[in-house]
C-alpha cells in the first residue's frame, strides 16, 4: 500500500496565486516571509482559554446564535479527519425532552499558530452555528465576523502548504531544558 500524497492545499487557488508560493518554497524562503507577516503565536493555550476566546467573539458577532456547550482543542482532529475543526451538534433525550447540545472542536495544530490563523478557525467553525453549508451565506458570514476571512484563510492554506513540503513549525514553542532537579537524600 502506497503512503497517500500530502493533501494539496493550495489546489483550488489560481496559479497567479500558488506559483509565488511554490516559488518560496522551492528557494526555501516561504517561512522567512510567513514569519514577517505574523511575527507572533497568541496566547490561547488550555481549552478554558479557547472556550473564553470563542464564546467572546460569538457575543460580539452573534448574539442569537445557539451557545456552543463545549469548545475544545484536539490532538486527534487533522490525523484522523483532515480537518482543522469541526462543528458537531448532538441530540440527547433528557427526561421528556430533547436537548441539543453543540461542540466546536479545534485541530491542537492551532495552539502554537498567530491569533489571525485561530480567529479564522474560530469565525469558521462559528459561522456553521447559522449556516451548516459552505455556500454564500456562509461565507458572507465568516466576512461580517472578519472582514479580512478570504486572506486569512489562504495565509493559513499556504502555512499548511509549507507544512506539508517539509517546512518546520514557526511559531512553536522552543524547547525548554529545565535544570535537573535537586537530588535529596533521606
Amino acid at each position: 500500500m502506497r503512503p497517500k500524497p500530502p493533501p494539496d492545499y493550495l489546489a483550488n487557488y489560481p496559479s497567479s496565486l500558488t506559483e509565488p508560493v511554490w516559488r518560496l518554497i522551492k528557494e526555501k524562503r516561504l517561512g522567512e516571509v510567513l514569519l514577517r507577516k505574523y511575527p507572533l503565536a497568541h496566547e490561547v493555550r488550555s481549552d478554558k482559554a479557547l472556550y473564553d476566546y470563542v464564546q467572546a467573539f460569538k457575543n460580539q458577532h452573534m448574539r442569537n446564535a445557539p451557545q456552543p456547550s463545549k469548545v475544545g482543542f484536539d490532538a486527534k482532529l487533522r490525523d484522523l479527519r483532515q480537518a482543522l475543526g469541526t462543528h458537531t451538534s448532538i441530540v440527547r433525550v433528557q427526561g421528556g425532552k430533547l436537548k441539543n447540545k453543540r461542540e466546536i472542536h479545534v485541530a491542537a495544530l492551532f495552539r502554537e499558530m498567530p491569533e489571525e490563523f485561530l480567529r479564522m478557525i474560530v469565525v469558521h467553525e462559528l459561522a456553521h452555528l447559522k449556516e451548516r453549508e459552505h455556500d454564500k451565506a456562509f461565507y458572507q458570514l465568516c466576512c461580517h465576523m472578519a472582514a479580512d476571512y478570504h486572506q486569512l484563510e489562504f495565509d493559513l492554506r499556504v502555512y499548511l502548504t509549507h507544512l506539508a513540503a517539509g517546512g518546520e513549525a514557526l511559531w512553536s514553542s522552543p524547547a525548554v531544558d529545565l535544570p535537573p532537579s535537586p537530588k535529596t537524600d533521606d
